[in-house]
């Protein structure tokens, strides 16, 4: 696997998230129908891939497509998406998505197990086809026959698709967080993120 270099990484934010006092009418509307955290906030990622609202327009859907009306498991996702984080070293995809991948079940040993990689003990047959697949798309751009016929046995051909996008989708948010240093907000935890990586 690649290593990641990290003396590459910004030392503070290259873009930071657009002003509210300089968000023009589309902008306004554009993030109207973004996500929102509890207390009514706009994330970052939102407010500063904005800047490019035409992007910003067409990359929403999918991305919700893939987060909110896919067709694999709550739990399936957020394991891919939380070793895709681990991977390509994005801290904040990885805050963002704990609580999602808890809301949907990833229990906190799974958590705990996702930096140590597929042979780490205590996953179940299928966990450990899935972190080889994000493992085998993050450092081979394809996956395996053994991952793929793994994968097979439990699910058919639009969950294959869908995983395969899935990583993909998350490996673009994450080139994204992690060239302009998008912050995680205050009060999203990336605990288990910084320790013990060996840099996939």
């Amino acid at each position: 696997m690649p290593q990641r270099d990290e003396d590459a990484r910004p030392t503070r934010p290259r873009l930071t998230p657009l002003p509210e006092e300089q968000w023009d009418p589309r902008t306004r509307e554009l993030l109207a129908v973004a996500p929102h955290d509890p207390g009514g906030g706009v994330p970052n990622i939102f407010t500063t891939l904005v800047r490019h609202p035409d992007l910003y327009e067409r990359f929403l859907p999918f991305g919700g497509q893939l987060l909110g009306g896919g067709r694999l498991p709550g739990d399936v996702r957020e394991v891919l998406i939380l070793r895709t984080a681990w991977n390509t070293g994005s801290r904040y995809e990885w805050g963002r998505h704990l609580p999602l991948a808890r809301a949907e079940g990833v229990t906190d040993a799974d958590i705990d197990r996702i930096g140590e990689g597929p042979e780490a003990p205590g996953w179940t047959d299928l966990q450990r086809h899935l972190i080889r697949a994000a493992d085998e798309l993050h450092g081979r751009a394809t996956m395996s026959d053994a991952t793929w016929e793994g994968l097979a046995e439990h699910y058919g051909e639009t969950e294959l698709i869908e995983i395969a996008m899935l990583v993909g989708q998350y490996h673009m948010v994450a080139f994204f967080l992690n060239t302009t240093g998008v912050e995680l907000e205050a009060g999203f935890d990336s605990t288990g993120f910084a320790e013990g990586r060996t840099g996939t």
